[in-house]
């Protein structure tokens, strides 16, 4: 088993909690994990990208190669299509469709899904509406986590356990919110691929 996973976003959107909810997820599952470092936190906003390998077997590099990543997971659709460079032909992107407008010359949406609507694997998704209907619009990252829990070779159940193991101090409460936006992102992710793979 091996997943490479190029997680991006822009700062402040919570990145760094996907990976540790994966990190957790990939231990209970007995994995090797290697992270490159994050670039880009130090800027709110600033365009934030980081390498996650998980494997079976001891890992070399925290780095993927071009062409070698498995899984985009973006928090902004300009950004998921920043690291295309880095997806394997049968890779899969799955992105936010709401963009964090962060540039004076941000791409134009048509344009963006567009280039989003032409790649043959992808789950696009309104996160930031769905974390809302689930109860905190600041859940959108763990929306974003399960609607990505499909591709990660990992059981859900190891995904909620990290999830628990992650925000546990802060309280049942933040627990129960966060495993909720999980079970919304992949339940509509699942519609999605089913969707994709009818036609």
């Amino acid at each position: 088993m091996k997943r490479d996973i190029i997680l991006s976003g822009v700062g402040g959107q919570g990145i760094l909690s996907i990976a540790a909810v994966i990190g957790e997820a990939a231990l209970e599952d007995n994995l090797f994990m290697k992270q490159a470092e994050v670039h880009g936190m130090s800027q709110r906003g600033g365009d934030v990208q980081s390498h996650l390998r998980l494997s079976d077997q001891p890992i070399a590099s925290d780095l993927i190669p071009k062409g070698e990543a498995d899984l985009i997971i973006s928090l902004e659709p300009m950004e998921s299509l920043r690291y295309l460079p880095y997806l394997k032909k049968e890779g899969w992107i799955v992105t936010n469709s709401r963009p964090f407008v962060n540039i004076p010359n941000y791409p134009e949406m048509d344009r963006l899904m567009e280039a989003l609507d032409r790649l043959p694997h992808k789950v696009v998704l309104d996160v930031d509406e769905i974390a809302s209907k689930a109860g905190s619009a600041r859940a959108a990252n763990i929306v974003m986590l399960g609607a990505a829990s499909p591709f990660l070779s990992l059981a859900y159940e190891k995904i909620e356990q990290g999830i628990r193991s992650i925000f546990g101090r802060k309280g049942e409460a933040i627990v129960n919110l966060n495993l909720k936006a999980l079970e919304a992102g992949y339940t509509l992710a699942q519609q999605l691929i089913e969707e994709d793979t009818a036609l």
